[in-house]
């Protein structure tokens, strides 16, 4: 049974002998029924599968909880901030305050001790047993919130923290009532642990695999693949060496899907401040090639 944790306490994500039974059941539940949507599938399903996909890991995730939420890297109309927050709930990473405190954390201890999920600790540990085990922590806003006190300040992403599950319930109830099971099963649970194991890449693929392009402290790689499939989000180097930039693709042939997405919003007027580093500050942080063989 999940325990309650003091707001005032520090959060505690390697705790190995404690596992988190509500993350761990539903973990083991959403993956036995997607294995069980191949055997419901229809094309209509495939079709919600992949636009949700793309709403809730594109919008949600890219969008959304990383760019916008966690480094404020650019700004835009409050109605649509809100909407990609809701995006994001519907992938099944928790809340908006959640998710931002857990990604800041990374960033101030990326791959030393107290990052959530570092390679370091071993692979499976980065990928997904870090969300396994500890504390219950998804919908505990208080103990998160201190970790992102601009959110906290918020009443809508406070209350969208602490039931992040209704709007992925919703969706599901409205899709039942739509398409029946191979929709649920399809743009449910299928596309949400696809969406999960995605996104989950980012933190064990690109601390370990890829290419380097800036020095870092830290262990952050670039990877084409998985930059393709996050629409963006794999060209981690990138982003642990200019944080704040909201492109990750720092030239053409760094496919940035989420970046393709800003700049149709600027220029429709839905975007803008857009936070991008200059060619200066790219360079200063670049690795010599030539020394780095040498």
């Amino acid at each position: 049974m999940a325990t309650t944790v003091s707001p005032t306490a520090d959060v505690n994500f390697g705790n190995r002998d404690k596992i988190n039974w509500i993350t761990l059941v539903a973990m083991v539940i959403f993956h036995v029924l997607a294995v069980a949507a191949f055997f419901y599938t229809t094309w209509s399903a495939v079709v919600v599968a992949l636009v949700l996909h793309w709403i809730c890991v594109g919008f949600g995730i890219g969008l959304g909880y990383h760019r916008l939420h966690t480094h404020r890297s650019y700004k835009t109309p409050k109605l649509l901030d809100y909407f990609f927050a809701v995006c994001g709930t519907l992938t099944l990473e928790g809340g908006p305050i959640f998710w931002v405190a857990v990604h800041r954390i990374h960033h101030q201890k990326s791959d030393q001790p107290g990052d959530p999920h570092t390679p370091r600790e071993g692979a499976w540990w980065a990928h997904m047993l870090w969300v396994m085990f500890g504390d219950a922590l998804h919908g505990n806003t208080e103990v998160m919130g201190k970790y992102a006190p601009d959110l906290m300040k918020d009443k809508f992403y406070r209350v969208l923290t602490t039931y992040h599950w209704v709007p992925l319930t919703v969706l599901g109830l409205i899709l039942l009532a739509i398409g029946g099971i191979p929709w649920v099963l399809w743009g449910i649970f299928l596309r949400v642990v696809v969406g999960l194991h995605v996104t989950w890449l980012v933190n064990s693929a690109t601390h370990m695999w890829g290419s380097r392009r800036f020095e870092t402290s830290d262990d952050s790689k670039n990877s084409f693949w998985v930059a393709l499939i996050t629409f963006g989000e794999g060209w981690h180097n990138n982003h642990h060496a200019h944080p704040r930039s909201a492109r990750h693709g720092m030239v053409w042939s760094e496919i940035d899907i989420t970046w393709m997405h800003l700049c149709i919003m600027k220029k429709v007027g839905l975007a803008w401040d857009i936070v991008v580093p200059t060619q200066s500050q790219i360079e200063r942080k670049e690795i010599d090639v030539e020394e780095a063989a040498a």
